[in-house]
């Protein structure tokens, strides 16, 4: 095993120094990549879907929280930012709770921005 894993690096090695010898060309841009770093926009629709495990513990529209027995914040009518921000710190674990964690972590950043743009649409 570890004979083939020296013949792998061996031409690799090779082409290396080669290539130092050479000057480099200039890489072409990628066609896919994209050119800025805007925020996604939120879909409320598919974020209201989303947000249906939400709703036990956030008591948001009519439901009440029975369990954790700790306060919750109420996230209806909360500002996108402040939403995104929020999943994206659990995501990252930066902002720790074991269950919003584990939701943040299962979310994609369209998700996000989808139960975001749901949320803060909500009011009081």
């Amino acid at each position: 095993m570890l004979a083939a894993c020296f013949a792998l690096a061996t031409p690799a090695l090779s082409a290396s120094a080669q290539d130092a010898a050479a000057p480099a060309a200039p890489a072409a841009p990628a066609a896919d990549a994209p050119t800025t770093n805007a925020p996604l926009t939120g879909n409320a629709e598919t974020g209201r879907a989303l947000t249906y495990t939400c709703q036990g513990c956030h008591g948001v529209d009519g439901y009440r929280n029975v369990y954790p027995h700790y306060h919750v914040p109420k996230i209806g009518g909360q500002s996108p930012e402040y939403l995104v921000n929020a999943l994206h710190e659990y995501k990252r674990g930066t902002r720790r709770h074991p269950t919003m964690q584990a939701q943040a972590q299962s979310f994609t950043d369209q998700d996000i921005a989808d139960i975001a743009a749901f949320l803060s649409e909500l009011t009081k």
